[in-house]
């Protein structure tokens, strides 16, 4: 049994990696900064010891995971450093540990999180399945055969893998304060394709993932007549949205799942792909496809009074114009009213009229001021600028949330990677205090 810290555990890939190897059985604990982060719930359902940082944790005989996000001037990495203990930074950890399962790498702009816990739980309800998903939820099963794990490209982090599979969903031009272009990004993903060693899943209606060489085979899924696995005849239904999966050329068979909007079905695709390779029978993926109950913070919902309200983690525009989709798709006889927090000033700059444009397609718009990352510049910019370019649209603090209550039935959709959770939750307790 080895004792592994977790400096900075309270981030989700450290949080899920830290619950999975306490699943297998290692001593596990960690430290980060005091205020409640969503993550250290599962870690604190474990039992998984939670300090404040401090060099004191620090011990000789433990295994140091350190979090990208802080560096060898951390008091408790030099302190590590003293002691002359192992450490090792979190992608470089992983890519070690992955060595021992047939790996699955998800990777993609939009999309890696519920297409890594969708492939997670189908391939979990088949075979032993470990997987460590980027919503903080992470799971070790004894003897897996399987390691499903959602893998970033943000700072070419995921180039510190070398996976069986990659399953990529898209690329699109996002974190403006690290990627120079669309073509940087590229750049990080064809180095990724290179290090795959068995194939890999790949979007072929997103043109950029057309372009990728490989040392393996690309199967391509989507909804254009040119993809390996193509769905056709796409329905929602009650349940969600039917569709049949088409594998080059042949009917495979019909599916249901859950969710709503062309994203999900594409990321129901991927998986059906995956599972066809490693053949996994049909009967299996029809089943499990259709029990998936989602991830956190990915098309949320719940019921206030005769609203619906939706926590969804869109940051950028591409994945808010794919949430408004899917919510007029499930609910065509309700407005949409749209909650936007913009994700850090950079973003907000970069892509002013693709916001814009975005938050154009809800019935109603309400903006609330730019959440801004540590390591940037606040600049000139403010949510004014934005609030122009959107016709209509209001501005929102914690203490007008009240105004929400003016919109009857209509969906209330929380959008945003910062802390746009604490509006959903004003509201809901002003809701229940009037109720």
């Amino acid at each position: 049994m080895t004792n592994y810290h977790f400096t900075g555990i309270k981030g989700s890939g450290m949080s899920a990696l830290a619950q999975i190897l306490h699943d297998l059985n290692e001593n596990v604990q960690g430290s980060d900064i005091e205020e409640t982060i969503f993550t250290q719930k599962p870690l604190e359902q474990k039992g998984i010891t939670l300090l404040p940082f401090s060099r004191d944790n620090i011990k000789n005989g433990q295994h140091v995971i350190v979090s990208a996000a802080y560096g060898e001037t951390h008091e408790e990495i030099k302190r590590a450093r003293e002691l002359g203990l192992q450490v090792d930074v979190y992608p470089e950890f992983l890519g070690s540990f992955i060595k021992q399962f047939t790996s699955i790498a998800v990777s993609g702009s939009h999309g890696k999180t519920s297409t890594t816990g969708l492939l997670a739980h189908v391939l979990g309800s088949v075979e032993p399945t470990s997987y460590l998903i980027g919503d903080g939820t992470g799971k070790g099963a004894a003897n897996s055969t399987y390691f499903v794990f959602e893998a970033c490209e943000y700072r070419r982090h995921f180039l510190n893998y070398s996976p069986d599979y990659c399953v990529m969903t898209n690329i699109d031009f996002d974190h403006p304060d690290y990627f120079k272009s669309v073509e940087d990004v590229v750049s990080a993903f064809q180095t990724m394709a290179k290090q795959v060693n068995k194939a890999i899943i790949a979007c072929g209606d997103d043109e950029h993932l057309q372009t990728l060489q490989a040392n393996v085979p690309i199967v391509y899924y989507g909804l254009g007549d040119h993809n390996d696995f193509q769905a056709k005849s796409i329905k929602n239904t009650p349940e969600g949205t039917a569709f049949d999966a088409w594998v080059r050329g042949d009917l495979f068979g019909s599916f249901v799942i859950p969710g709503f909007g062309d994203h999900n079905v594409k990321n129901a695709l991927s998986v059906i792909a995956l599972c066809h390779y490693e053949g996994i029978g049909y009967e299996d993926i029809v089943e499990h496809l259709k029990t998936f109950a989602g991830v956190k913070r990915r098309f949320s919902e719940k019921r206030s009074g005769k609203q619906i309200l939706i926590d969804d983690y869109a940051h950028h525009p591409t994945e808010i114009a794919a949430t408004i989709e899917a919510t007029k798709k499930k609910y065509r006889d309700r407005e949409v009213t749209a909650i936007f927090q913009p994700h850090t000033f950079t973003r907000t700059k970069t892509f002013l009229n693709e916001f814009a444009e975005a938050l154009s397609q809800a019935d109603h718009v309400y903006l609330c001021d730019i959440f801004g990352s540590a390591r940037e510049e606040k600049g000139s910019l403010s949510i004014e600028q934005l609030q122009a370019l959107v016709d209509g649209a209001k501005l929102l603090t914690e203490a007008e949330i009240e105004t929400l209550k003016g919109h009857g039935e209509s969906v209330l959709l929380f959008m945003g990677a910062g802390d746009i959770q604490k509006y959903q939750k004003a509201y809901e307790a002003l809701v229940e205090s009037s109720s």
